[in-house]
């Protein structure tokens, strides 16, 4: 009967295999009488069976499956369920769509907004029959048609048709038949109308000037200066043009321009 002995032997490490942590059955659970003896053939798979019994239990008790979790995408979304804040990932790559939502996982678990963009879609209009004394400030744009006595900021647009005394900064800014005490700067263009007039300096990356100026004009870039302007100030800008008929006391200077004028001069 030395079948059943070396089947019980291949059996009984199959199962030490099975079990974690290298724990193994009973002894007396596993040993089997192999004598020459006659077995009782039925006897022994019964004893076989409660075995595998035995060890399909242990198994199970001694394991706790983890969720299978195959990239980080699968990780967001086992946390998500859970409405548990996502505090760390597996130590594996993301790639950019992985990035993402797990951003917007975290942001829905923890009810946290996400700032898309620093400019909004608002517009402030200050009518022609409102007088604000104070500094305004906002994140969209703003038409100011009636007067302002105090500093203006907006991440938008600035189109004034009335009046401000102030320093005004801005993404871009427009006046048209407006009054302006106070330094303008902007990240973008400056336009000022036919009719306008700005007592301060100028700061922008591109200008075109229709209207009065009183103060230095500091563009990066080009400068137009149209033929019913007239400026009072010292013109720095990468280029510009003056039409026939604008007025200009002061000096021009292509400081920003790319051509080296010393050079040319010492060739």
């Amino acid at each position: 009967m030395g079948f059943f002995k070396e089947f019980k032997e291949d059996f009984s490490d199959a199962v030490d295999e099975l079990i974690p942590g290298g724990e193994s059955l009973p002894e007396e659970e596993v040993m089997v009488n192999t004598l020459d003896n006659d077995v009782d053939v039925n006897s022994e798979l019964s004893k076989l069976d409660g075995l595998l019994e035995k060890a399909s239990k242990k198994v199970e008790e001694n394991n706790t499956i983890a969720p299978k979790v195959t990239s980080s995408s699968d990780f967001v979304k086992e946390a998500a369920k859970k409405e548990e804040p996502i505090t760390h990932m597996k130590e594996n790559k993301m790639d950019a769509n992985d990035t993402m939502e797990l951003e917007r996982a975290a942001a829905a678990v923890n009810n946290v907004a996400v700032d898309t963009s620093a400019v909004s879609d608002e517009n402030a209009v200050i009518t022609s029959g409102m007088k604000i004394t104070g500094d305004l400030e906002s994140t969209g744009s703003i038409d100011v048609e009636g007067t302002i006595n105090g500093n203006v900021k907006c991440n938008g647009k600035l189109t004034v048709t009335g009046m401000i005394k102030g320093n005004s900064v801005s993404s871009e800014f427009f006046a048209d038949n407006a009054k302006i005490e106070g330094e303008v700067a902007t990240s973008g263009t400056v336009k000022v109308g036919a009719g306008s007039v700005v007592v301060g300096n100028i700061s922008a990356t591109s200008a075109v000037i229709a209207g009065a100026v009183k103060g230095d004009i500091d563009v990066q870039g080009p400068v137009v200066v149209d033929t019913s302007a007239v400026v009072m100030g010292n013109i720095k800008s990468r280029s510009v043009q003056i039409n026939n008929g604008a007025v200009i006391e002061g000096f021009c200077s292509q400081a920003y321009a790319e051509v080296d004028v010393a050079s040319v001069f010492e060739q």
